[in-house]
């Protein structure tokens, strides 16, 4: 072979090399920009499922929020009480887990202590809110006693905010639904427990 075919068959050697070595490259590039999309594509999915979970949750916590809180907003709404008419959120305090005691309207200390931290993040952060204070009780004994009770209870826990933690009384509004609005049945003592309770609802 004359030196001029071998200096042809190298360069053809050469370029078959360069070319395979051009298609490898091609293809693992286009490899990797195929896993950068697709692992993008993943990330902005889980983000959009995570955002959707968020507005699932907001609703449920919309539908969630008990019919007398509702009301409260009415309330409030149609007294002038709110600047945004905002229903913000509503704490329970239960017999069961604050012990007011049966048939007491007294704060016990369990209860002091929860409207401590109720009040806590309102006073520190001095919110300018609207607090209905409801007052619920068992069915045991009579419509009106039961009325009066619950009444007593939520205004021992309006006086309580305002003289400890110094919500204005004009801030606070107190009702009393008696035996009317139960959340669950009154048949066994820790159903009646659960009955017994205080709402806060508070709003802006």
């Amino acid at each position: 072979m004359s030196w001029k075919g071998m200096i042809v068959l190298s360069l053809g050697v050469g370029l078959a090399a360069t070319g395979c070595a051009t298609k490898t490259y091609v293809r693992e590039e286009a490899g990797r920009q195929t896993a950068a999309v697709h692992t993008r594509v993943d990330t902005l999915q889980g983000q959009l499922e995570a955002t959707q979970t968020k507005v699932n949750e907001h609703d449920q916590k919309i539908a969630e929020v008990s019919k007398t809180a509702q009301e409260a907003l009415q309330r409030a709404q149609e007294a002038g009480k709110l600047a945004e008419g905002k229903l913000l959120y509503e704490t329970v305090l239960s017999d069961d887990k604050v012990h007011f005691g049966f048939n007491a309207k007294e704060l016990s200390t369990e209860a002091k202590s929860a409207l401590d931290e109720f009040a806590s993040p309102l006073t520190g952060q001095n919110e300018n809110v609207y607090v209905e204070v409801q007052g619920h009780t068992d069915s045991v004994g009579t419509d009106s006693y039961n009325e009066e009770l619950g009444l007593e209870r939520a205004e021992a826990v309006r006086r309580y905010l305002n003289m400890q933690h110094h919500i204005p009384l004009h801030r606070i509004n107190v009702i009393s639904y008696g035996e009317t609005t139960p959340v669950t049945d009154n048949k066994t003592r820790e159903h009646r427990a659960q009955n017994r309770r205080v709402v806060l609802v508070v709003l802006k």
